[in-house]
């Protein structure tokens, strides 16, 4: 199986608020946000592991230069380009993940390892299914993506506003089937843009989605979220 990591956004917020290093490169826990997911990837079986970085970022292009030079258990794959969106990541990273299952997430996505395994597997023994998206019902986001699911967990809709029948939101980690680039690309050739309406048109597309229950996932766009994910994870 492979992996992807989207870390081709700039970290603006945090260097608004003092952090001088990109986001890419957030120490939680003394370790790099990329690296911690290399590490867990790994451990989960990746048989390559694919990474966008935008072109204005030399100092996470030589890190993960450096690391990858050292890496010898997995091949580490690293484009460097621009790019408006992270749906626009997606597409530039589609090209290597068209041959196999895959699990795609942002850099600074933050989760406990032991329910990622969980995920993964249950992911690897589905056989009815086009993906397996993460959710949470733990809301600390500024623009969360709602998601409704069927008693089974089946994803029926991606809503920006909560419904009275929504109970998760988007943990922005998605392990996927080959067909789902079909949807991608499609996106991008209609000037579609944003990750969530590449979901919304994968229910479009009737892609069989299911939900995986995390009991919470951190994105690190703050300052402060690099506390907050410090204290979660020590809770492990």
């Amino acid at each position: 199986m492979k992996y992807a990591i989207i870390a081709a956004g700039e970290g603006s917020r945090l260097a608004q608020e003092g952090i001088s290093c990109p986001k890419a490169l957030t120490n939680i826990c003394g370790k790099p946000v990329v690296e911690r997911l290399i590490e867990i990837f790994i451990r989960n079986e990746a048989e390559e592991i694919v990474i966008i970085i935008n072109a204005h970022n030399p100092q996470t292009q030589e890190y993960l230069n450096q690391l990858i030079e050292r890496e010898n258990r997995v091949p580490i794959r690293l484009i460097i380009k621009s790019t408006p969106s992270s749906m626009h990541s997606f597409y530039e990273l589609s090209s290597y993940l068209q041959d196999s299952p895959f699990c795609l997430t942002t850099v600074d996505t933050i989760f406990k390892e032991e329910e990622f395994r969980q995920f993964i597997q249950a992911f690897k023994s589905s056989k009815d299914i086009d993906g397996l998206m993460a959710v949470t019902d733990y809301i600390d986001d500024e623009k969360p993506l709602f998601i409704n699911t069927d008693s089974h967990l089946n994803i029926t809709a991606f809503l920006d506003k909560a419904d009275d029948t929504t109970k998760y939101i988007s943990g922005g980690i998605y392990a996927l089937t080959p067909c789902c680039i079909d949807t991608l690309h499609r996106c991008i050739q209609q000037n579609v843009s944003r990750m969530r309406n590449f979901q919304r048109e994968l229910i479009a597309d009737h892609r069989r989605l299911k939900a995986h229950v995390f009991s919470k996932i951190l994105d690190v766009d703050h300052a402060e979220d690099i506390h907050k994910a410090e204290e979660f994870l020590r809770q492990q």
